[in-house]
């Protein structure tokens, strides 16, 4: 008998959500009905994480609420500090996060405990606490102090002051937090159908994150605003960038940052990310990385019609902003925390264990011989 095998789950719906979803009818990825970039134009990344979490944008009470509440929950405890002192400086930083989310859910009373109300107080719990966790391990393997997280600062400002101990201007800021925007949630993509996968068997939110963590963490996933910058380090300067990406198209190499399954004709999310780097760009007077990306992109678009993804502007932005590349996924998790949390709040509301069938191509039925016949 044949089997229709939808290799990597390739059109096969497999579950329902009112969280996020590309809408075709205005070219846009959506969060709870909101266009994404209409969300960068008029809010900040804490009003979108309430709208991802609660399902609509809070009023100024709410909002005021929900950030004491995540200010209050940033403060990492002793023995965690403690853990990431005793990590390998040469670590990933995304093993960090996978490691410090773990050690949040040894410490956390209601771990056992996926009632809404619980897993919503756990989800703020990581959302606030892994930031300073990221920072600590960026200061101490740089051989610096480990600075504490201050009240005071937005989310974006925190990790700045945390990483670099003082926040840059508002434009700055501003492209940061258009960046955790449009990173912090994308419906059934890798990691976020690992961490409803681990929910679906009634485990826990720490377990589902630390799951989806390691997830991003590979290149075709979160991991490729890494691959990115370092595909632009290799080409060097806008000069070399047309003969590179044509030596590579021309070798069938796969070139990071371009294409996704779920947008045909672009990702809608380039558009307010590319206007956000140039704008970093121009802050930081170097537009080396800006000429180096029109030329990729230029090159790409005529030879494979193949778009630019969020991927491809964020890593130069990143990079510019001061943050070493392998920093770049660890920051795709400090906003996607919110995305994760939303969907394992989701499967839990309407639970179906999730075991999808196989079909076999091994051995034919084979008889056991003993040792000596073997």
């Amino acid at each position: 008998m044949t089997v229709d095998i939808k290799k990597g789950l390739m059109g096969v719906t497999v579950d329902e959500t009112g969280i996020s979803k590309v809408m075709p009818e205005i070219n846009s990825l959506t969060y709870r009905g909101y266009a994404a970039q209409d969300l960068c134009a008029n809010c900040e990344f804490e009003e979108v994480a309430y709208l991802i979490l609660n399902g609509n944008l809070p009023s100024k009470k709410e909002l005021k609420k929900f950030e004491k509440e995540e200010r209050k929950e940033r403060t990492l405890s002793k023995s965690l500090i403690n853990i990431i002192k005793q990590i390998p400086r040469k670590s990933h930083p995304m093993d960090v996060a996978r490691t410090a989310v773990s050690v949040m859910g040894l410490e956390d009373k209601e771990v056992t405990d996926n009632s809404p109300k619980a897993n919503l107080r756990k989800a703020m719990r990581i959302f606030s606490k892994t930031p300073t966790a990221l920072a600590a391990f960026y200061r101490l393997r740089k051989g610096k102090k480990i600075i504490a997280p201050k009240k005071k600062f937005t989310f974006a400002e925190n990790f700045f002051y945390m990483c670099f101990g003082k926040v840059p201007n508002k434009e700055i800021v501003k492209a940061f937090d258009v960046s955790l925007i449009l990173y912090a949630e994308h419906s059934f993509n890798v990691s976020t159908f690992t961490a409803r996968t681990i929910t679906s068997s009634l485990s826990d939110i720490h377990g589902a994150i630390t799951g989806a963590i390691a997830s991003l963490k590979g290149p075709l996933h979160g991991g490729a605003n890494e691959e990115v910058m370092h595909m632009m380090k290799k080409i060097k300067k806008p000069e070399n960038a047309d003969k590179w990406i044509n030596n590579a198209l021309n070798k069938k190499a796969v070139v990071m940052g371009f294409g996704h399954r779920v947008y045909k004709s672009g990702d809608s999310r380039v558009p307010t990310m590319r206007e956000y780097f140039g704008k970093v760009a121009k802050i930081k007077k170097d537009k080396t990385y800006e000429k180096i990306y029109d030329i990729v992109e230029k090159v790409m678009i005529k030879r494979k019609n193949i778009h630019p993804n969020v991927d491809y502007p964020t890593g130069p932005t990143y990079h510019l902003m001061g943050f070493d590349t392998d920093f770049f996924t660890p920051i795709f998790v400090i906003s996607r925390i919110t995305g994760w949390s939303a969907h394992v709040m989701e499967q839990h509301s309407t639970n179906k264990l999730i075991r999808p069938l196989a079909a076999y191509n091994g051995n034919k039925y084979r008889k056991v011989k003993v040792l000596k016949k073997r």
